[in-house]
C-alpha cells in the first residue's frame, strides 16, 4: 500500500496497527536485517519504507478484508496485492509465452498491430551497420562506443539488482564488490545465471580471464543486490527493498533487467513511479528492460513491463547487430503517455556465466538494459553534475537515432567521446 507523501511513518504504521492488528517496522530501523518470510515466528508483520512511502504486509489469516478497508482511510492512495518480479528472460525462454499469446490472437485478434512500413531510419540503420564480436570485443561494446570513449567508470557506484553474482568466476573473484541479498536463503551467490550475465556487461573487466572484452564500464564501483531467487522470480517487497537499499548506499545508476509483462492501456504502477523519482532526487537514475513479451514477427507488439513503465524509470529495449529492433522487445504502444526511452544490444550478447560455463551468449532486452546501464556510468565519470535527471538527459542527447520512438525510443546509447572527440 502506499501513502500520501504528507503521512509520516510513525502515523503509517499507527494506521495499520490501529485498523488491521498488525504491527509493522520502520526499515530505517533495521539497518540490512531481512523481513521475516511468511510463517517466521517474528511480531512484526510488515514493514514500511520512508523512502517510497510504502508499506508491504506479509500474508496473514483472516486479514485480507481488513486490508482491503485501508482504502478509504484518509491519506492511504493505493491498496493492491504484492506481484511477483522475474528476470527478463532470453529468448530461447520466451517460446512458452508465444505460443500463449499465438492462441489469444487467434482467439480475439491482434490487441497492437506492427507498423506495415519500417521507419526509413531503421532501414538506413540496418543496411549501414553490421556489428560482430570479435577476438577483442563483444559487438555490444563496438555499437554503444565503449571501445572508443576514455572512460571507465571509474569511481562510480553502480548496482545490479537480479539473481546476484558468481562470486568465484575468473573474472570477478577478489574483486571489491558490495553484495545484499534479499531473498529468502540470504546467499548473494548466483546459481541460475542471470545475474552474472547481466553484471558481466555491465561491469566486466578490461581484459577478461575467458575470452573477449564484454563489460562496458570496467572499473565501476559495483554493488549486487539479489533480489530474485534462484529459480529467478521474486516478491515484489524484495525488489522494492532491493532499490531503496541501492539508493541508500548512494547508487549513481541502478540496473534492472527484472519485471513483469503488462496489459495493454495498463498504466503505470504508482509504487515504482514513486521509486524512480524518490532515486532521481537523490541523484540516482534508475534503468530497467522493457520486456521480452513481443512476437513482432508475427505483428503483436507487447506494452512495456513493470516497473520499466514508470515515467521516472528509463525503459530500455533491445536491437541486434544490424540495429534493427529484436523481434521480443516491447514497445511504447500504450495509451499513458510512457515511450520506449533508448535501446541496447539485446541479441547475440556474449558475458560471464557462473562457472564451470563462465561464458555465455544470450538475448533479450535484460541484456540490452545493462548495456544502458553501463554507459550512464561512463557519463557519469565523465562529468560530476550528471546525476539523476540530468543523466538521463545526457543519456538521451547523446543517442543515435535508428527507427522510430514507438519501437527505438531515442535511439540507441552512445558513450561520451571525451574532450575534444
Amino acid at each position: 500500500m502506499t501513502f500520501d507523501p504528507s503521512i509520516e511513518t510513525a502515523q503509517a504504521q499507527a494506521l495499520i496497527e490501529n485498523r488491521i492488528g498488525i504491527r509493522t517496522f520502520d526499515l530505517r530501523e533495521i539497518g540490512d536485517t531481512r523481513l521475516p518470510g511468511p510463517g517466521a515466528a517474528a511480531p512484526e508483520g510488515g514493514a514500511v519504507i520512508e523512502r517510497f512511502k510504502v508499506a508491504i504486509i506479509q500474508p496473514q489469516d483472516a486479514v485480507g478484508a481488513r486490508i482491503a478497508s485501508l482504502r478509504a482511510e484518509s491519506g492511504v492512495e493505493t491498496v493492491r496485492p504484492e506481484f511477483y518480479l522475474f528476470a527478463i528472460s532470453e529468448l530461447e525462454r520466451r517460446y512458452a509465452a508465444w505460443v500463449r499469446e499465438g492462441l489469444s490472437i487467434l482467439a480475439n485478434g491482434f490487441p497492437e498491430a506492427a507498423a506495415p512500413v519500417a521507419a526509413a531510419a531503421e532501414m538506413a540503420a540496418a543496411e549501414a551497420a553490421a556489428f560482430a564480436d570479435n577476438d577483442q570485443l563483444t559487438w555490444g561494446l563496438q555499437a554503444v562506443g565503449a571501445d572508443r570513449t576514455p572512460y571507465t567508470g571509474k569511481g562510480i557506484r553502480v548496482a545490479v539488482l537480479d539473481t546476484g553474482l558468481d562470486f568465484d568466476h575468473l573474472d570477478f573473484a577478489g574483486r571489491a564488490i558490495v553484495s545484499q541479498s534479499f531473498v529468502r536463503d540470504g546467499s548473494v551467490q548466483d546459481v541460475q545465471g542471470h545475474g552474472t550475465h547481466t553484471a558481466g556487461t555491465l561491469a566486466g573487466p578490461a581484459s577478461s580471464k575467458v575470452g573477449r572484452r564484454y563489460g562496458v564500464a570496467p572499473d565501476v564501483d559495483l554493488h549486487i543486490g539479489k533480489v530474485l531467487d534462484d529459480r529467478g522470480a521474486g516478491a515484489e517487497f524484495d525488489v522494492v527493498e532491493g532499490m531503496n537499499w541501492a539508493i541508500e548506499k548512494e547508487c549513481a545508476v541502478i540496473s534492472m533487467s527484472v519485471g513483469r509483462p503488462t496489459r495493454t492501456n495498463e498504466t503505470f504502477d504508482p509504487l515504482y513511479e514513486r521509486a524512480g523519482r524518490a532515486a532521481l532526487k537523490e541523484n540516482c537514475l534508475i534503468i530497467a528492460a522493457s520486456g521480452n513479451e513481443s512476437a513482432r514477427d508475427y505483428g503483436y507488439i507487447a506494452p512495456i513491463g513493470a516497473p520499466a513503465n514508470s515515467p521516472s524509470i528509463m525503459a530500455v529495449g533491445a536491437v541486434d547487430p544490424k540495429l534493427k529492433v529484436a523481434p521480443f522487445s516491447c514497445g511504447g504502444v500504450n495509451e499513458d503517455g510512457k515511450a520506449l526511452d533508448l535501446v541496447g544490444p539485446g541479441m547475440s550478447v556474449y558475458s560471464a556465466f557462473p562457472e564451470p560455463r563462465r561464458s555465455r551468449t544470450l538475448q533479450g532486452t535484460s541484456m540490452a538494459c545493462p548495456h544502458v546501464a553501463g554507459v550512464a556510468a561512463l557519463f557519469a565519470e565523465s562529468d560530476l553534475s550528471l546525476r539523476g535527471l540530468r543523466l538521463r538527459q545526457a543519456l538521451i542527447a547523446a543517442a543515435r537515432e535508428i527507427g522510430q520512438v514507438r519501437d527505438y525510443g531515442h535511439g540507441l546509447v552512445q558513450a561520451p567521446r571525451g574532450a575534444g572527440a
